[in-house]
């Protein structure tokens, strides 16, 4: 079956034109130019609830929201009221506020790792800053990360995988230098037989090891227990430090974060450093990256690493958050929303196999992804045997039945708790259309 790529109406269109002329690829984050996908991006006019509605009115059902901080869908009223009220009393002060202090205090009492933390405004940020910290407090240069795992666009982390075991990275973007990823390791995700082999050759060297439990940028990919299990037993025989990338999982996967699913399985698991985003600004740019008392307080202005933000802690982002955080510790919130994810994916599942086509999904809490294949995939190289042209004509089909998931093969999926039951059968219902037509 061809793909359906319609054209966007008249409004989408010439708000994509007006754009390339001014905004490199007519927007200011890659994904959201359809590239991958075809078609003309839908410029989004108002949002609220489960949906948005593009610039000609049409609505669709959102499964991206914002990229994951929208967990209790657009609008809610609990988060608008302090924004307004935040709002009011000002903008931006570039000084100290009770907001920030009781941000702080809401973080280190949800996630049980971060003993101190520092707010900032990026995920990128965040990441960023965390591998300073890390090489200040160890002594050390060189970091681990996995391919398929992305932590933001830092020049050190900009890298894929080498020819062979344990090789360093080169750059994946233009005006990187080989230089500044020569201390950077990528290996493959859920290879255990590698980290050894890394730490075995690297280990005195290496100031830590960065992952995203669940990766996010390759869909939805889990790393195994006994992965992540082995990584912390390395971190720790060579003085390392375990670095968990949870700007998308954060608060998003569970309320302790993905840290605290694995705990579940390894007594006494914690990661020495978090880095946050996404759920924690509820919609605003804001981050954070945390961890022990004793390696944060390397940073300035008590140690010598060097971190500062003009706007870190800004008064109307750390509002927005607050009210976030605390509605989203309502009793049974999780419930629920994990409910509601595993319904979407049970049912496109479902859909999808009735029809004779392969497909394999999963979630946790209201992260979730799916893959056109048997089985789900370990590692960012089976991801990539995704069969991508049928990938295209699906979610064009989802999109012209008003249902918008993320334009790109590689993204996560996220549900939120404003999301209803009908809006789950309308698109399953929506789906198993498409798959009976191929």
């Amino acid at each position: 079956m061809e793909p359906n790529i319609k054209s966007a109406t008249s409004r989408n269109d010439a708000l994509f034109e007006r754009a390339k002329k001014l905004i490199p690829g007519g927007v200011n984050s890659p994904v959201r130019a359809f590239k991958a996908v075809g078609g003309t991006p839908r410029f989004i006019q108002r949002a609220q609830g489960a949906y948005f509605w593009d610039a000609d009115g049409q609505r669709y059902i959102d499964y991206i929201g914002s990229w994951g901080p929208m967990i209790l869908g657009h609008g809610h009223p609990a988060v608008l009221e302090a924004v307004q009220k935040a709002v009011l009393e000002g903008f931006s002060y570039g000084a100290p506020t009770e907001r920030e202090v009781e941000m702080a205090e809401e973080i280190v009492k949800l996630v049980p790792s971060i003993e101190m933390v520092r707010l900032v405004s990026s995920g990128t940020e965040a990441t960023m800053s965390v591998i300073r910290l890390a090489r200040g407090a160890t002594g050390r240069n060189k970091i681990i990360k996995f391919e398929g795992c992305y932590h933001g666009h830092s020049d050190a982390l900009l890298v894929k995988a080498g020819s062979g075991l344990a090789t360093f990275g080169s750059p994946t973007s233009a005006g990187v230098p080989p230089e500044v990823v020569q201390h950077t390791l990528v290996l493959e995700y859920n290879h255990i037989a590698q980290i050894e082999e890394a730490f075995a050759l690297h280990g005195k060297d290496i100031a830590c090891l960065m992952i995203e439990p669940i990766a996010g940028n390759m869909n939805f990919v889990r790393a195994s227990v006994p992965f992540i299990k082995r990584c912390r037993e390395l971190c720790t025989e060579y003085g390392a430090l375990l670095v968990f990338d949870e700007v998308m999982t954060g608060f998003r996967v569970a309320l302790g974060g993905a840290q605290s699913v694995y705990a579940k399985h390894i007594p006494g698991f914690k990661p020495d450093m978090t880095a946050l985003g996404k759920v924690i600004g509820g919609g605003m740019p804001m981050a954070a990256f945390g961890g022990s008392r004793a390696v944060m307080e390397n940073l300035a202005p008590i140690g010598g690493v060097y971190q500062a933000g003009t706007l870190s802690g800004n008064p109307v982002a750390t509002a927005c958050g607050l009210a976030t955080l605390r509605e989203i510790q309502k009793p049974g919130f999780y419930e629920a929303l994990a409910e509601r994810t595993r319904n979407l994916v049970s049912g496109l599942t479902q859909a999808a196999n009735q029809a004779g086509v392969p497909f394999c999904g999963d979630s946790e809490g209201g992260m979730f992804g799916f893959f056109l294949l048997e089985s789900l995939p370990q590692n960012y190289g089976q991801v990539m045997k995704t069969d991508s042209p049928a990938f295209n004509r699906f979610f064009h089909a989802m999109l012209d039945s008003g249902v918008y998931y993320a334009p790109a093969l590689y993204e996560a999926g996220f549900v939120s708790a404003a999301h209803t039951d009908e809006d789950i059968a309308a698109t399953v219902d929506a789906a198993a259309r498409f798959f009976k037509s191929c």
